[in-house]
């Protein structure tokens, strides 16, 4: 066990000492245990590393909180919390390999995970940012930089695209990084972990997710489009049942907003603001399953053929096309990114 783990006076008074623990592999932001209690075994998670360790600890509490109130469990039960240490305690659960489908449990567990939240819950987490016009601005010059002319009309769509997913109403409960490994699959159904960058806006933000290939993850997934019709619908469904309406928002701005995204190119430790985009001329780098030309030309294949018949992207959407062929002309031995769950 080791002096390394935290679980403290506080903790041992309320759930007993700890037999033996085994420190399980996470992120250089966290510290995880599989603890064995006296009656059960637990998860204790420790949040570190960085100035702003504080922020993601009560984004994770009160994320935890409210996700508890859902009538069907998407999150393991906090069990205890030590605000001291930045410990979590969670109920343990055992993982199972996903089957080839999975995106569809996925997706009504996403549904019930964002319906728990509510316009009460406004100001408990902060909301969600979406890209903004220096975003925009990046992926024009980028088009200018592959050699594609860019129309009148797609500059202003561009904008129009910022202000509306700046102004998207919802208060969904948003995961933050709903990543292939920040969920469960057990066999009571999906549960979602890590909760350090939770936030409230529209679902739609991560029920793109499935279609622009988890922009914000180390691996990428291209699931064929009957299965992605299916993980939608199951969405929609579990969200109808859930709330009694239908959900709100629009997927194609979605998707195009992460596409605008250039920090969305790279890990998190290297989304400081720099113009990523700007880089893909220049080089290719590879992160996690996938290189940043093969994550953007996938997200560009994908919001071109949604905007193809959106009236306020239609000039994306031709931009979008334009841009994934001179890419795939520059560098044609680019392949697709995977369609398979590492």
């Amino acid at each position: 066990m080791g002096r390394r783990l935290p679980f403290g006076s506080g903790l041992r008074a309320g759930l007993g000492t700890p037999r033996r623990a085994r420190r399980l592999g996470s992120s250089p932001r966290s510290r995880v245990w599989r603890v064995v209690r006296p009656d059960a075994t637990v998860v204790v998670k420790q949040v570190v590393g960085g100035p702003d360790a504080d922020e993601r600890y009560a984004r994770e509490v009160t994320a935890l909180r409210l996700a508890a109130r859902g009538d069907s469990p998407v999150v393991p039960a906090l069990l205890a919390a030590d605000p001291g240490e930045r410990v979590l305690v969670l109920e343990h659960l055992e993982h199972r390999p996903p089957d080839g489908d999975w995106i569809v449990g996925y997706a009504g567990a996403l549904a019930r995970l964002h319906a728990v939240a509510g316009p009460g819950d406004a100001g408990a987490l902060p909301r969600w940012q979406g890209p903004g016009r220096a975003d925009a601005d990046a992926f024009l010059r980028l088009a200018g930089a592959l050699d594609v002319p860019v129309a009148p009309r797609v500059t202003d769509e561009l904008y129009e695209l910022v202000e509306r997913l700046g102004r998207a109403e919802g208060h969904a409960l948003l995961h933050g990084d709903p990543c292939p490994g920040n969920d469960l699959h057990t066999a009571a159904g999906v549960r979602f972990v890590d909760f350090e960058q939770a936030s409230l806006g529209s679902g739609m933000t991560e029920l793109a997710y499935l279609r622009i290939g988890f922009p914000t993850c180390w691996c990428v997934t291209s699931a064929a489009e009957p299965s992605l019709r299916r993980a939608e619908d199951a969405y929609r469904d579990a969200w109808r049942a859930a709330t009694g309406s239908e959900a709100p928002g629009d997927l194609t701005d979605a998707c195009a907003g992460w596409l605008l995204r250039g920090d969305a190119l790279v890990e998190r430790a290297h989304r400081d603001g720099a113009d990523h985009l700007a880089r893909i001329p220049r080089r290719d780098w590879t992160w996690g399953t996938a290189t940043a030309r093969q994550r953007l030309v996938h997200r560009l294949g994908v919001v071109a053929g949604m905007a193809a018949g959106h009236g306020s992207l239609g000039g994306l959407g031709g931009l979008g096309a334009a841009m994934r062929r001179s890419m795939l002309d520059r560098w044609p031995a680019l392949g697709p990114v995977p369609a398979e769950r590492p």
